[in-house]
């Protein structure tokens, strides 16, 4: 199955009075779960922890929800007149595409003129545009649009790029769903998929190296409700040819591997689970990239002892080499 993916989305909201202010959060990350932890120490005092502690005391463990996390915010700069400059903050470890729109204008002007792309570095912020009033005897109200989407569109995929199967050798696994499968391959951000279908707990390991972009390892929610499909514990890894491979349906706090860490074909990024939209425990594996505002995948061939081959569907049960 393929988790949705929650990096394309509309949202923001920036309203300004003579440009004063404006506010604005768009473009979610999946929204994680937290496990937290509360224990009474031998002096009777009760902690609450978000990290598993070390301690001899019983420890009760909740799994709490939480709210979806920016992956950009807006800012604006009062210039000290009438007029305002628009920044966005990148909170993404790695390249991320962002267009931002001006709508809902009353008595306001863009300078540059909205919409406009840019695309920046890991955590990085820019200066997008100026928004001034055209009668600054007058209130100016309006709302900023946003859309980001992980990577560089600037860059080209490496037709040459091979991919070692991402599981360790001898683990018995079938291919649930290969490239358009039926059930859930079917958009374009998930066409050239697999799903490998695993054990529970079994090692996922890096197909190629890259650099980890973005982490999910809290959701623990699993079942065939489509409203699921955005709790996934996932693994992103940025390759140097600027795509993306997606690890999928992690294991709850399986994940090994944190945003910015290098990662080298055949490293251990986490167990096999079945978190978010899925029927049973399996790897959800894509390559994609950025096609300006898009997601796209893109067809990929994995190593194996008898050269390179592309995955297809099949009922038998299959060893890695």
């Amino acid at each position: 199955m393929t988790p949705a993916q929650a990096s394309r989305h509309r949202s923001g909201r920036a309203r300004g009075a003579l440009m004063a202010l404006v506010a604005g959060l768009c473009v979610t990350g999946v929204a994680p779960a937290k496990q937290l932890y509360e224990y009474v120490d031998e002096h009777g005092i009760r902690h609450f922890t978000d990290v598993p502690p070390v301690t001899d005391a019983p420890v009760k463990a909740t799994r709490v929800r939480v709210d979806p996390s920016p992956l950009v915010r807006l800012e604006t700069r009062g210039d000290g007149g009438q007029a305002s400059t628009v920044w966005v903050h990148s909170r993404f470890a790695g390249p991320l595409e962002v267009e931002l729109a001006l709508t809902e204008v009353r008595n306001a002007l863009a300078e540059p003129l909205l919409p406009r792309r840019v695309v920046l570095a890991p955590r990085g912020s820019v200066q997008v545009t100026r928004v001034r009033s055209h009668d600054p005897y007058q209130d100016a109200a309006w709302r900023v649009e946003v859309v980001a989407v992980p990577g560089d569109p600037r860059s080209a995929p490496d037709p040459t790029a091979r991919y070692r199967l991402p599981l360790p050798s001898g683990t018995r696994y079938a291919i649930a769903q290969a490239f358009g499968g039926g059930f859930s391959h079917g958009d374009e951000q998930n066409y050239h998929a697999v799903d490998l279908g695993v054990a529970e707990g079994t090692p996922v390991l890096a197909a190629r190296d890259g650099i980890v972009i973005h982490v999910e390892r809290d959701f623990f929610e699993s079942g065939q409700d489509r409203r699921l499909g955005d709790r996934a514990n996932m693994v992103r890894v940025l390759h140097e040819d600027g795509t993306m491979a997606v690890y999928a349906h992690l294991a709850f706090e399986s994940v090994l591997v944190r945003e910015g860490s290098v990662v080298l074909a055949g490293q251990r990024l986490g167990a096999a689970g079945a978190t978010g939209f899925a029927t049973g425990p399996h790897l959800h594996f894509v390559v994609q990239r950025n096609e300006g505002l898009r997601l796209v995948s893109i067809p990929f061939r994995f190593d194996g002892p008898d050269g390179a081959w592309t995955p297809e569907a099949g009922e038998r049960w299959r060893l890695a080499p």
